[in-house]
């Protein structure tokens, strides 16, 4: 999987660019703030329908185009496999100062939803605040796996965005139940669609989660010669595995398998969750199970990363991680993803340096920003493009 080709009108930095992205390694170089992560972020654009960077679309507007009209911005690519991905941004004008902001995607000319990008066009992101997977709160780790799944399982996109909605719905009804009363009986249907949904997404988080920890285990290795093995541990919010009432658990973190219980019974059993706990989320005016509150906690060697890792730990088992996505993506979709890294070697040793460069010379296509060249060898050098971006304005260093 390639982008041939970027366009980018009043995206950011870029009033205008036009640029044939080659195959393999690319290395926009540059000081900062220059525009080398706008290109990430508009190839990641293309890919999610979302900036990993900004709060509001309107923020990727140019903001010289702002003072226009109708101000807009605009992405095009051109990819292989054969198509052409347009993304517009448009701000209608209104009574308001801000205007109201619309989203246009085409996919080879015909209008499609957001929903339809999935599986167009794949990337891997790698940042330098990837360590947030690991220290930060459970909804990075909800996000960075809806992220990835949403890419290569259109069933699972569009049950998380139906699960959305009807959590919002469910949450309201008991916000009104919790101030006004009224029979509870009026939750059945939003149950049943809750759990429809909900199963499918704790299903296939599971599935994902555990695919992905074969993997990122035996990568783990790798990085610490063998000195640690990690484990990626799944705590849903409702859990299909769990001991039947009555039956006294061990206080143990140890592996339980989910994969192979069907959607059907786990939305079974969320509906009956649901049902039991009425009265608490009424009295709470929330809805308190499902995989909204889904958790995924890092162990190495049995050892919470995320309370008691180092930073050295929690770097090599975010690498790890990413690497397996890699992987895992690629045998998901038969195709490579497109890599995007963002200022990531500047974190990592001289050792992690060396072994992330050296699993990405096999990428179709990767691009990588840098405000140091020395960072790379001359070897990854000598096989990779190197652009110069200053202002807003690529270059090929000669």
């Amino acid at each position: 999987m390639q982008v041939q080709h970027l366009s980018l009108t009043n995206f950011r930095l870029y009033a205008r660019l036009e640029a044939d992205l080659p195959a393999g390694p690319l290395i926009l170089v540059g000081a900062n703030a220059q525009g080398k992560t706008s290109l990430l972020e508009a190839l990641y654009y293309l890919a999610t329908g979302q900036s990993h960077h900004a709060a509001s679309d309107r923020q990727l507007i140019n903001f010289l185009a702002l003072r226009e009209t109708q101000p807009f911005a605009r992405i095009v690519a051109e990819t292989a496999p054969a198509r052409r991905i347009e993304i517009r941004i448009i701000q209608d004008p209104t009574a308001t100062s801000d205007g109201r902001l619309r989203k246009e995607i085409l996919v080879n000319g015909a209008k499609k939803r957001a929903s339809d990008l999935a599986g167009l066009v794949n990337v891997v992101l790698f940042l330098p605040q990837d360590l947030a997977l690991i220290e930060g709160a459970p909804s990075e780790r909800r996000r960075y796996l809806d992220t990835a799944l949403c890419q290569v399982d259109p069933a699972y996109n569009f049950a998380l965005s139906e699960y959305g909605k009807v959590l919002s719905q469910r949450n309201a009804l008991l916000k009104l139940l919790q101030d006004q009363g009224g029979p509870e009986g009026q939750l059945d249907f939003w149950d049943e669609k809750l759990s429809e949904h909900g199963a499918l997404i704790l299903a296939a988080r599971a599935a994902a989660l555990a695919d992905l920890e074969t993997l990122a285990a035996a990568l783990h290795r790798d990085l610490t010669a063998g000195a640690d093995t990690l484990r990626l541990a799944y705590h849903p919010a409702f859990d299909p595995a769990a001991a039947p009432e009555g039956q006294i658990g061990l206080p143990l973190d140890v592996p339980v398998h989910r994969v192979g219980i069907s959607v059907g019974e786990i939305q079974i059993g969320l509906q009956e969750k649901l049902r039991a706990t009425r009265a608490d989320e009424i009295a709470r005016g929330m809805t308190l199970s499902g995989p909204h509150r889904d958790e995924v906690r890092f162990l190495a060697n049995g050892v919470d990363l995320g309370i008691y890792g180092s930073r050295g730990q929690a770097r090599t088992a975010v690498l790890a991680l990413k690497l397996a996505e890699v992987e895992w993506m690629r045998t998901k979709s038969g195709e490579w993803p497109i890599l995007l890294l963002d200022e990531v070697l500047a974190e990592l040793d001289a050792q992690r340096r060396h072994d992330l460069l050296a699993r990405l010379t096999a990428a179709e296509q990767c691009v990588m920003t840098t405000t140091d060249l020395n960072l790379f060898p001359p070897k990854f050098k000598g096989q990779a493009a190197v652009w110069k971006v200053a202002a807003g304005q690529v270059s090929p260093e000669a």
